[in-house]
């Protein structure tokens, strides 16, 4: 019941623009707005767990604005469990600036900072990891010595070598992928979808408003989204891999695992800014209950 969750990947600030449209080549268009807040999918995904009452460490590379910043204290006030971050004063923490336009479609930049040191550094072992968005052979190395393995590769797919991918994927206990990441994976590999879900005991995939699909041992399970007024939709899918953890570690079944998933996602959605909106499980459980009735008794 309070298996520690170990979360690989970025601790970010997260500069959030609205804009009027998406700007390609040579076009501008004018900021509507721009705030900033704290961010990065591994850390997103640790304040959730933490802010629901399970336990999250963070596993991340930080630079010496990550004190002054502000962020290091609101992790320790929330319980994320920072014994195991790598610090470098010298260098910069890692920046999202993140592009949305009135019809919720979104351009994201990213500079790295100090999470590039990851590629030098061997790893701890841990007992159940989840491989953020990171550096990708930095991710290969701890999911051989991870005892479980969850993987979501998200935008640093591109990142990824066929060779780190594949050894990953070998290790893979539960796979995380929106409908384009999956198309990647399988591109990437040579294999079909079928072949990824015969190998990886579970595998998670969203599909933005139409929900997510959950493929165990020959099973689909569809997970519809908890419809709400969405105000920003980043960090949804971070708050969605936060509860089905969470839920999962308790011993939920997988259906409701992807229901408290996606209920916790709803709260993200309501307000800008990643963090900001985080439900605690009692909170959760409310919500969870007005959309799909009781929760699951253990």
């Amino acid at each position: 019941m309070n298996e520690t969750i170990s979360i690989v990947g970025h601790a970010a600030i997260d500069m959030l623009f609205g804009v009027e449209n998406i700007a390609l080549h040579n076009e501008s268009y004018p900021i509507i707005d721009y705030n900033q807040y704290y961010g990065g999918g591994a850390a997103n995904i640790a304040m959730a767990v933490a802010v629901l009452g399970g336990k999250a460490q963070l596993i991340s590379a930080v630079g010496g604005d990550f004190g002054s910043s502000g962020y290091e204290s609101e992790l320790e006030r929330n319980g994320v469990d920072l014994s195991l971050l790598y610090r470098f004063p010298e260098e910069k923490s890692t920046r999202a600036f993140v592009f949305t336009d009135r019809g919720q479609n979104q351009s994201t930049y990213f500079h790295w900072g100090a999470s590039e040191k990851l590629k030098r550094i061997e790893p701890d072992g841990v007992d159940f990891v989840h491989l953020a968005t990171s550096d990708s052979t930095y991710n290969a190395r701890i999911a051989k010595k991870a005892d479980f393995v969850s993987f979501d590769p998200g935008q640093d797919l591109i990142t990824y070598s066929k060779e780190n991918l594949e050894n990953i994927l070998d290790n893979t206990d539960i796979l995380f992928a929106n409908k384009h990441e999956i198309e990647r994976v399988c591109n990437m590999t040579g294999k079909k979808m079928e072949d990824i879900v015969n190998m990886i005991e579970t595998v998670i995939v969203t599909y933005d408003a139409s929900g997510s699909c959950i493929y165990n041992s020959a099973q689909e399970i569809r997970i519809p989204v908890v419809a709400v007024k969405a105000i920003d939709p980043t960090g949804a899918g971070d708050a969605y891999r936060a509860g089905f953890l969470l839920a999962y570690t308790r011993k939920y079944s997988l259906e409701t695992c992807g229901k408290i998933g996606s209920t916790v996602a709803s709260f993200a959605v309501e307000k800008i800014g990643c963090q900001t909106n985080l439900p605690t499980w009692e909170k959760m459980k409310t919500r969870y209950e007005e959309y799909f009735g009781a929760l699951e008794e253990l």
